[in-house]
């Protein structure tokens, strides 16, 4: 796991100082190693630099290092990432007579590219981002992994082309603009995080996952390799797939194993975050059928309505874990909050527990850890899952009401439901609001229409509501092939878990140079999970039974049937409480000239927040903004 950073210049070349400083701001992504190097494109006018720090995970010598250069075709690369079927790779290359000089999976992405081009990409198995220099073709190739595991981040000016691991590195390069974008004010202030290809920075987008882009003659283009309904629509168009659905079913054992197993490729020590939940409780289950006595974190609290420690030990003690339990206190967290915000590449208001539990990791002694995200999105462990199709049917039934009649049923639930965020999204539902794309995105949304518009209102506020808007509208389309359940399943890769789970746990683990790994999010069990209809993962009386089921061993009574909880915070009451006055300061006397809020609605939040009229999320996520942009804009 590293940070990159490069630009392309069509005229000269940028300075060794200026590279440094770019590096130096992706320091904690890789602080065993670094480097940069500047290509001159003579005759041409131009140049290309990269720049480079290092996480060592994979072959711990100097061989690793990058930028490396393949000595055959003189290309050059910058990694950040895991290739966890390098080796296969590197023997089937081989084979075919290809020579290797480290035993890095770096080597191995040259070598590749070297003989099957772009192509290369369909046959990675891992989380990657990395920028290729083809020096025949003189072009740039920009590449994300299929499920947007790893950040890509670019610029372009009409003197330059610029890329990086984070955005804030892009910031200090100087070479970009210090402003808000609109788009990506309005989604986070819809959904808590800013959706892709957007970012909180105007001007600066999103690599989207399972795409190359290429720049070429000044020429930026983009290319799909991947998307997760591929495997769909092969499985219903093409005779092999036949029958397809129940052998799928019947292999997914086998494809578990294999997964958990393939993101053990390390030559350091990898650990597992052990909450004692279903998810990662699977991933400890599947390790020890395997003969693999692993390494459990966990984070154990004071508080007992917090505290997981005793589902955690359970799990441990049934598999034999090297178990370690990290003691948190209220203070110790409240003392960090400030560098946790400082760490946020982009706005969220998620992701502090991921910084925590990672600071307490490494300072355990791990660099690696493996998590059981992305189980909920793949195996229906959201009550989502069971609401939305619901609530897509409550809609459908709606449509055919006179308009009338639904403002009459919304004026009920506004009057009657209370003044709770439930029932305003239930209102909305029932009125038909063109802002209710689909129940989904009314569920996950932090701040209604209404809200909003009184929040934010700049100029091109409609422009930005239309193109965030058509994004959302593309995914439903898109998705409209797929069963109830695995369109839900569909939208929660697609958005909150790639732009809000995801992305806080790159940026929130890399603040301390930790690496997450997510074997549920490994390409070949996605496409396995697509192929198996949406009623069979939500059948039994035990949550997520497809995956309990393909673990060929019964996890603790306690652990499956407990009441589902994430790993959650006392924000309702630290806002009420010891944190009350800096997010109060905040939120009445901060400046938001850069975002164009309004101060008078900003105040409304906070006194409905007080009122308990609203959720703590919302006055927080508001503090989130202006404490962001304050530190970078």
């Amino acid at each position: 796991m590293c940070g990159i950073f490069g630009v392309v210049c069509r005229e000269g070349e940028v300075s060794r100082e200026f590279l440094a400083r770019a590096q130096q701001s992706l320091a904690h992504r890789g602080p065993d190693d670094s480097g940069t190097v500047t290509i001159d494109l003579a005759p041409e006018p131009g140049s290309v630099s990269f720049a480079h720090t290092r996480l060592s995970i994979i072959d711990l010598s100097p061989l690793g290092h990058q930028p490396m250069q393949d000595p055959i075709t003189g290309n050059w690369i910058v990694f950040n990432g895991e290739i966890y079927n390098f080796r296969e790779l590197r023997k089937e290359l081989e084979a075919g007579g290809e020579r290797f000089q480290s035993h890095s999976d770096t080597e191995v992405i040259l070598a590749a590219y070297r003989v099957w081009g772009e192509e290369c990409l369909t046959r990675f198995g891992g989380m990657f981002a990395f920028a290729l220099w083809d020096a025949v073709r003189k072009r740039l190739l920009l590449a994300r992994d299929p499920m947007g595991i790893k950040p890509l981040y670019y610029h372009q000016s009409k003197q330059r082309f610029i890329f990086a691991s984070e955005v804030r590195t892009l910031l200090q390069s100087g070479l970009v603009p210090r402003k808000a974008d609109p788009t990506g004010v309005l989604s986070y202030l819809t959904f808590g995080s800013v959706y892709e290809p957007w970012t909180i920075i105007e001007g600066v987008r999103s690599v989207p996952p399972g795409h190359v882009l290429t720049v070429e003659s000044g020429l930026v283009s983009s290319r799909e390799y991947w998307n997760p309904l591929q495997s769909v629509s092969a499985a219903e168009s093409e005779p092999r797939f036949a029958g397809s659905e129940a052998a799928t079913t019947a292999r997914l054992p086998e494809i578990l194993r294999e997964v958990v197993l393939s993101h053990l490729v390390s030559d350091v020590p990898v650990g597992v975050f052990l909450s004692g939940g279903i998810d990662s409780s699977a991933l400890v289950a599947v390790l020890s059928q395997n003969g693999v006595r692993a390494n459990t974190f966990s984070l154990v609290f004071q508080e007992e309505e917090f505290n997981e420690g005793q589902y955690s030990r359970e799990v441990a003690r049934r598999f034999g874990t090297e178990h370690h339990e990290i003691p948190v206190s209220p203070q110790d967290t409240l003392a960090v909050l400030p560098e946790a915000i400082r760490a946020m590449d982009q706005p969220t208001m998620d992701g502090i527990n991921i910084y925590l539990v990672s600071a307490k990791t490494r300072a355990a002694g791990v660099k690696v850890a493996l998590t059981g995200l992305g189980a909920d999105e793949m195996f229906a462990g959201y009550s989502n899952f069971r609401r939305v199709p619901k609530m897509e049917l409550f809609s459908h039934r709606l449509g055919r009401l006179p308009k009338l009649a639904r403002w009459a049923l919304s004026a009920s639930l506004t009057a009657f439901g209370g003044k709770g965020d439930r029932s305003r999204k239930l209102a909305d539902l029932a009125a038909g609001k063109d802002s209710v794309i689909h129940p989904y995105f009314l569920v996950r949304a932090l701040f209604g229409a209404a809200e909003r518009d009184a929040l934010f209102s700049p100029p091109d506020c409609q422009a930005s509501q239309q193109s965030l808007d058509g994004m959302l509208q593309e995914s439903i389309t898109h998705s409209q092939s797929l069963d109830p359940v695995n369109r839900v399943s569909y939208l929660e890769s697609c958005f909150y878990m790639r732009n809000t789970l995801l992305r806080d746990s790159d940026f929130m683990s890399m603040a301390h140079g930790v690496e997450l790994r997510v074997p549920f999010l490994d390409r070949s069990l996605v496409e396995a999970c697509f192929r198996i209809p949406g009623n069979e993962k939500l059948q039994g009386n035990s949550p997520k039974g497809l995956l309990l089921a393909s673990l060929g061993v019964e996890l603790p009574r306690d652990i499956v049937h407990r009441p589902k909880r994430g790993f959650t915070l006392p924000f309702e009451r630290w806002l009420r409480g010891d944190m009350r006055p800096v997010v109060e300061d905040a939120l009445l006397k901060g400046n938001w000239d850069q975002t164009s809020m309004d101060v008078g609605a900003v105040r409304n939040v906070w006194k409905r927040f007080l009122a308990g009229e609203t959720s703590w999320s919302r006055p927080w996520s508001l503090f989130v903004l202006q404490r962001w942009c304050e530190q970078n804009l």
